[in-house]
């Protein structure tokens, strides 16, 4: 069970100021009294994981793995309790958190494969060459080493998938980092039991307490002392623009600068191209509602514009979609914030100049329930407002009418940074989707064809990340094995004796490592 504990390692406190959850769905408050974490209690957890780090960060691979693993196994322990708990404070069905437990532990057991594996490492050697000439070569032998400790702050939108357990505290651990998580105050409850369950993985395999602490609350103040700690080395962090850049700020203005890897805001444009649009006009609509509306629309990847040439078979989409919406049925939101944020923004698109409603959602009947709503103007108004273009997290969309490809590729081309853009397509589209997908992957960090944003695989090839604003670095992604790169950086060793070397670079291997050796790939033995 939880009772509102904060853990500093292995400790258990309370005492800070009390805050409650909320069951979304009927606007109840929760009994158990959670407690917000101090400043205090922020220098101490970071204080341990730093004691933690080399340790932790020197381990082997096998032993590495086997801790994501206990993690993995440790969560799906805790049993249902977990998904009713879920439930009672997100406001999500049952179906949607077993399947994201799934991926949550899935992705612990994916980073422990990879981390077996070694490659992340990226071992490199280039032996000395004594007798070139005009001068000798050195000894050189590179390796990726962890960063140190990560501060990871929990999601709104996923309460397992990115947030205590999710894949910024999944590759920050597979990179060799302790992890402080700053519990998102949505799911209090959802968050203690699997920090619970990580610090009960950390004491069974015999690791620093100071691996993994839960500091929950709801002020801003505690996530800003968080990311100026001295000895938090990067930030993971999935949520709105704002908060995004105010941490970024805080970390550029330490004395010693850190990386913020934020994750923030995105409308993931979908182009309809006409051949498709001929093809499949009615079917392109329903579906397109479906990933609208799906959980509310409450994803970074949700399709929150659509783009097309204006035509009889355009307007044959809308149709299908507006027929689709109208019966669409309210879903609750995670939260009353949530909910009152999505409100203000569709009344803004409702208002907007050149802006006209298509279609909404069934009329809500109860509290925090999303009205979903799409929306429609021409080419040239959406570029000479760029308010058109500000994310409505919910199931809100905008459709945008050109008239030519060239007038596509310029509204994209004008468009912020996103996560993802959707082509659909067929055989007589490829020309034409030859000439967009330049400007479009210019502007994405994932381009689709035939399919539709919502849903992101954790795989190897996967990226999920963007331009900004989608997110603060686009050379990265927060889910898949690459996320490990975040937190880790190259050390080079030159003309250091094999004896005192990283096991990783010495001359028997004893990690049987894949290594580059003298620009080539030599397999392990």
């Amino acid at each position: 069970m939880f009772n509102g504990a904060i853990l500093v390692g292995a400790a258990e406190r309370t005492g800070g100021e009390p805050f409650f959850a909320v069951d979304p769905s009927t606007g109840a408050k929760g009994d158990v009294a959670f407690h917000n974490a101090s400043t205090a209690d922020v220098a101490d957890a970071c204080a341990l994981a730093d004691s933690a780090f080399e340790g932790f960060s020197t381990l082997s691979p096998e032993t590495r793995a086997a801790f994501l693993e206990a993690v993995a196994d440790q969560i799906m322990e805790i049993g249902d309790l977990l998904i009713t708990t879920a439930m009672s404070e997100t406001g999500l069905p049952r179906g949607r958190l077993e399947g994201e437990r799934g991926r949550t532990v899935g992705q612990l057991r994916l980073f422990a494969s990879y981390v077996r594996q070694g490659d992340w490492l990226d071992v490199t050697i280039d032996k000395a060459l004594p007798e070139r000439t005009p001068l000798p070569r050195s000894d050189l032998r590179r390796v990726n080493h962890a960063v140190g400790p990560v501060a990871v702050f929990g999601a709104s939108n996923f309460p397992l998938a990115f947030s205590v357990a999710g894949g910024d505290t999944a590759s920050a651990f597979a990179a060799g980092c302790p992890v402080v998580v700053k519990g998102h105050p949505a799911h209090p409850g959802t968050g203690e039991l699997v920090a619970r369950a990580i610090a009960a993985a950390v004491k069974a395999s015999g690791l620093h307490e100071g691996v993994f602490s839960y500091l929950p609350g709801t002020t801003n103040d505690l996530g800003g002392a968080l990311v100026a700690d001295p000895r938090i080395k990067a930030v993971g962090f999935t949520g709105s623009r704002g908060g995004g850049i105010a941490l970024m700020k805080i970390a550029a203005n330490r004395e010693e600068p850190i990386p913020v890897y934020s994750e923030m805001s995105s409308i993931n444009p979908v182009v309809l191209l006409p051949g498709a649009l001929a093809a499949r006009a009615e079917a392109l609509g329903t579906a397109f509602v479906g990933s609208l509306s799906l959980f509310a629309g409450q994803f970074c990847t949700n399709p929150g514009m659509v783009i097309a040439l204006d035509s009889p078979d355009l307007d044959r989409f809308v149709a299908s979609a507006a027929t689709a919406l109208s019966a669409n049925q309210p879903h609750v939101m995670l939260t009353p914030g949530i909910h009152a944020a999505y409100e203000k923004g569709v009344a803004a698109l409702a208002g907007a100049e050149g802006v006209t409603t298509v279609a909404r959602g069934a009329e809500a009947e109860g509290v925090n329930l999303a009205q979903s709503a799409l929306f429609a103007t021409s080419g040239e108004q959406f570029r000479t407002n760029p308010a058109l273009s500000h994310e409505v997290f919910g199931s809100s969309s905008i459709l945008v009418k050109c008239a030519t490809i060239e007038e596509v590729i310029t509204t994209v081309a004008q468009m912020e940074g996103q996560l993802t853009a959707t082509l659909q397509m067929d055989e007589s589209d490829n020309d034409n989707a030859a000439k967009l997908l330049p400007t479009l992957s210019r502007k994405v960090g994932r381009v689709l064809a035939n399919g539709w944003p919502t849903g992101v695989e954790v795989t190897h090839a996967m990226v999920h990340g963007g331009p900004f604003p989608s997110t603060s670095d686009g050379r990265t992604t927060s889910v898949g094995t690459l996320a490990m790169m975040r937190f880790l950086r190259p050390v080079c060793y030159q003309d250091v004796v094999d004896a005192v070397l990283p096991p990783a670079l010495q001359a028997a291997n004893p990690w049987k490592l894949n290594r580059r050796m003298e620009g080539k790939l030599e397999l392990a033995q």
